[in-house]
């Protein structure tokens, strides 16, 4: 049974339209108990509890030791974004004042990502925010907002974890980077009309538009920062589709 492997995943949003075909899945973050498991459709997500940011479990994922009959048709990876994303440019100074290096660190999360899918040889896309990435590794081969998916859901969707910050269809938009390889196919897009919702800064005195996801989701509370990476459903979706093994 063909594997598809997500890193640096607690939702496992990516993962459900592969296990829903039948493949098994596993979803690697720290954030998860030693191991569950969840059935969809006709296949299975494991979750598993990992610290990314070492070798020697890059390592092991690598070298099988979850799965004896490894056979990985799909990588996809979410490193976290919170040192490297534009919207939080206003604090990379303090950062740096305190860590110099905070974000060659970050960075790391998101080559040792690309490492481990190259080292396996498969399928895969790297995903980050716009954002330090860019200038500190590579430009992204691809970008895309998660609006320009939404098409790939029903016109009667509600997101099933987060339905009081994330609107149907994925419609808002967060201007979102790929690092890809592997002969990784990116999806054709169809877009649904996005959602803005006006906020009234007091430093500015006026309202500005702003996707609601971004107005929803102030703070650095776990919840937030699992919101803010969650994967669109719709991107899940298309990629799932334009990268399955056509003879599974």
């Amino acid at each position: 049974m063909p594997i598809v492997i997500s890193l640096y995943d607690y939702t496992g949003n990516a993962l459900i339209p592969w296990a829903e075909l039948g493949y098994r899945c596993y979803a690697f973050d720290i954030q998860h108990d030693a191991h569950s498991r969840i059935y969809v459709g006709e296949g299975e997500i494991n979750f598993i509890n990992a610290d990314l940011s070492s070798d020697d479990v890059l390592l092991k994922i690598a070298d099988t030791d979850y799965d004896q009959a490894w056979n990985v048709a799909f990588l996809s990876a979410f490193p976290p974004c919170t040192d490297l994303s534009s919207a939080g440019a206003r604090w990379w100074k303090s950062k740096s004042a305190v860590d110099p290096h905070f974000q060659d660190k970050a960075v790391s999360a998101v080559t040792g990502a690309v490492r481990l899918a190259e080292l396996i040889g498969c399928p895969y896309y790297v995903e980050n925010p716009v954002g330090a990435v860019s200038r500190l590794w590579r430009k992204p081969d691809h970008m895309f907002d998660p609006y320009e998916y939404g098409g790939y859901l029903p016109e009667d969707d509600s997101h099933p974890t987060y339905p009081d910050v994330i609107p149907p269809r994925d419609a808002y938009r967060k201007r979102t980077c790929l690092w890809t390889g592997g002969g990784f196919v990116m999806p054709e897009k169809q877009p649904v009309n996005y959602i803005n919702v006006k906020v009234n800064r007091a430093e500015k005195g006026k309202g500005e538009n702003f996707s609601p996801v971004s107005a929803r989701t102030g703070g650095k509370s776990e919840r937030t920062k699992n919101i803010r990476s969650a994967t669109p459903r719709g991107f899940a979706i298309a990629v799932c589709q334009s990268n399955q093994h056509k003879e599974y």
